[in-house]
């Protein structure tokens, strides 16, 4: 699938958006391996520490499924759903993608424009924790 076709359906995700804290629209379409797409969007709370980012809705709706292997996942957000900037994982989403993920999984972070940057997972969460065993 192309990366472009991935932010598109980013951008589609966003629309469920539930954003009545921050009014911060996020979306993500993270592809498994197999080529399907699970999309997700963000899913904020008045009480802030139990929102759920569009990464790891995506994340869970396909682990939820039994998917297990993934190649990519675009995101795209901003602020009433203006994407004319990135909108890079923050720091939880990194850590969820790292425990499922190998280190070369790709992060597209999209615009509204179609454009996108493309980085590695062990670029943007370098030294990630992994329990050993």
């Amino acid at each position: 699938m192309e990366y472009k076709k991935l932010v598109e359906q980013a951008i589609i995700a966003s629309k469920n958006a539930y954003c009545v804290v921050s009014n911060y629209k996020v979306g993500a379409a993270l592809l498994a391996k197999n080529g399907k797409v699970y999309l997700g969007c963000n899913i904020e709370n008045s009480a802030c520490s139990v929102t759920n980012c569009a990464e790891r809705t995506a994340f869970f709706n396909a682990i939820s499924d039994g998917e297990k292997e993934f190649e990519a996942i675009a995101i795209v957000g901003g602020l009433y759903g203006d994407f004319s900037k990135i909108c890079p994982p923050c720091g939880v989403c990194r850590q969820v993608m790292n425990e499922f993920c190998d280190e070369d999984f790709k992060i597209i972070l999209g615009k509204k424009d179609g454009e996108y940057e493309e980085h590695l997972l062990k670029n943007l969460f370098p030294l990630g924790f992994v329990l050993q065993g």
